[in-house]
């Protein structure tokens, strides 16, 4: 399964990298088709600037460096959950088909939404792979039961100790303790 892991991450941030880098380098042709999303973001999110061009460069700039992450294997988790993220966004804006009258770039457009689907099921899939690894919640409730497994073992220990004194019962280790020389 590491083998698949190794090849699938690549290809999967491949079309992110490529993506962000052309946005990146012009972010002005895509301003103009970001703008019905990327201002009421703005709007709704009052630390993002409200400047479509510098949303659309932030965008492009998470999906290079989360694409990077992910294709390397660094923190894939939380990179497969940027890029998740990132697309929401991207996809809104660039393959609005229902916006579409035109029905050849309805039919298009239709594809691509489709296409971005597929990549952010893809992308959850990636978030969710803990490596055959028991995730942290799993490992947080194994050691919280436990945790109170030995915490009712030693109050029943305590508390049978505690009751044997009360009664005057001596344990065997008491009676041993009793046999040994004084010395």
């Amino acid at each position: 399964m590491a083998i698949l892991r190794t090849v699938a991450r690549p290809l999967l941030a491949s079309v992110f990298l490529s993506g962000g880098l052309r946005t990146l380098r012009d972010p002005h042709s895509v301003a103009p088709v970001a703008d019905p999303v990327a201002l009421p973001l703005a709007e709704r999110v009052p630390q993002l600037p409200d400047k479509t061009v510098q949303l659309v460069r932030i965008n492009s700039v998470v999906q290079l460096g989360a694409g990077a992450l992910l294709a390397v294997g660094r923190f894939p988790r939380a990179s497969a959950l940027a890029l998740a993220a990132s697309l929401v966004p991207t996809t809104l804006a660039g393959q609005a088909w229902w916006n579409t009258k035109d029905p050849e770039e309805r039919a298009r457009q239709r594809v691509e939404f489709t296409k971005n689907l597929a990549l952010f099921g893809g992308l959850l899939i990636a978030a969710a792979d803990t490596h055959g690894k028991p995730s942290l919640a799993y490992r947080s409730r194994a050691a919280a039961t436990a945790g109170r497994r030995s915490a009712r073992k030693a109050g029943h220990t305590v508390g049978a100790a505690v009751f044997d004194k009360a009664h005057g019962v001596r344990s065997a280790a008491d009676a041993v303790r009793d046999r040994l020389p004084v010395g």
